[in-house]
């Protein structure tokens, strides 16, 4: 068995990410460290978990008790307890907060989206889990950059539900406030493209063109909808052709001829895509749970290559569909 153990066990990554490792028959958590809940039952918590665990949040660390540590940490935190604690050298580490996504000299983590990276992961001790909003966006074009095609600048809006601000409530996403609204934030600015023009550049290193991205607060509490538009003179069929190619020996991104809705990936580590031509256009639609093939669930894929198991372990998810 692996042992798990999980900092910052509070917020909605950490609960669906102990949901899915209390239910992985290859995984046993040894701890869950946050220094508020210490001694609180995680079910006090987390409780849709009730029946499922008796788990009792610690404040201590046994690193030597377990084989794989998940920071479940606000962004700026995960680095900052790295650097301040004595972490063995040999553990291996999934980080789902943004501190190590962008490759640089000073750290050895790996983009972990399997679909980009999934053997460099499989080799990795270290592992930094992408942004939701990034991968929705990534699986949505990673085929065109393979085949040398972002030629054109990238239009993309993308409507993501109140979870995906976090479990701490804040006056965009407390009921009163979300229910029947909408509004965009971040236009254009938002931290995820940094990481996703990393990854299509590490495919098509001519690509230079503008991600036009505008983010959406949805009022509904969990999914990514994203729509990508940009110019394509290349035929529906061969378009479609290339991404199944691409997409052929991944075990979660799938290519749907009807146009989805997001209940359809909701509660699952899928992602659908669905294209459209029209005319000179090339209409992307790609969707995902933001908490769990926007999070949690790609961390445990991420976990089942790092560990050379079988990649959808644990992840066998039915949809909410209905």
């Amino acid at each position: 068995m692996i042992s798990a153990g999980i900092i910052g066990g509070a917020g909605y990554t950490a609960g669906e990410l102990i949901r899915l490792l209390i239910n992985h028959p290859d995984v046993e958590i040894a701890f869950v460290n946050s220094s508020s809940n210490a001694g609180n039952k995680i079910t006090d918590v987390h409780s849709g978990l009730y029946g499922e665990t008796d788990l009792v949040f610690t404040d201590q660390l046994p690193f030597s008790e377990i084989d794989v540590l998940f920071f479940c940490t606000a962004h700026g935190d995960t680095k900052k307890f790295i650097e301040s604690h004595d972490i063995p050298g040999k553990l291996k580490i999934i980080d789902l907060s943004t501190d190590y996504r962008i490759e640089t000299g000073d750290h050895d983590f790996v983009y972990g989206l399997p679909e980009l990276n999934r053997r460099k992961i499989c080799a990795a001790n270290h592992v930094a889990n992408p942004g939701c909003f990034a991968t929705c966006i990534q699986l949505g074009v990673l085929p065109l950059a393979k085949h040398l095609m972002l030629n054109s600048e990238l239009h993309v809006n993308a409507i993501t539900g109140s979870t995906g601000a976090g479990v701490k409530p804040s006056g965009t996403s407390h009921f009163s406030w979300r229910n029947d609204n909408i509004s965009i934030y971040k236009p254009f600015a938002h931290q995820h493209l940094a990481e996703i023009k990393q990854s299509l550049t590490s495919l098509q290193n001519s690509f230079r063109s503008e991600i036009n991205f505008i983010p959406v607060r949805g009022n509904f509490s969990r999914g990514i909808f994203t729509t990508t538009y940009l110019d394509c003179k290349v035929g529906l069929d061969e378009i479609k052709r290339i991404y199944e190619e691409y997409y052929d020996d991944h075990s979660f991104t799938f290519i749907t001829d009807k146009n989805p809705d997001l209940k359809q990936v909701i509660n699952t580590n899928k992602c659908l895509i669905h294209l459209e031509k029209h005319n000179d256009k090339l209409l992307i639609i790609s969707m995902i749970d933001n908490l769990l093939k926007g999070a949690s669930g790609q961390a445990v894929h991420n976990l089942n290559l790092m560990f050379n198991l079988e990649e959808t372990v644990g992840l066998h998810l039915k949809p909410s569909a209905f």
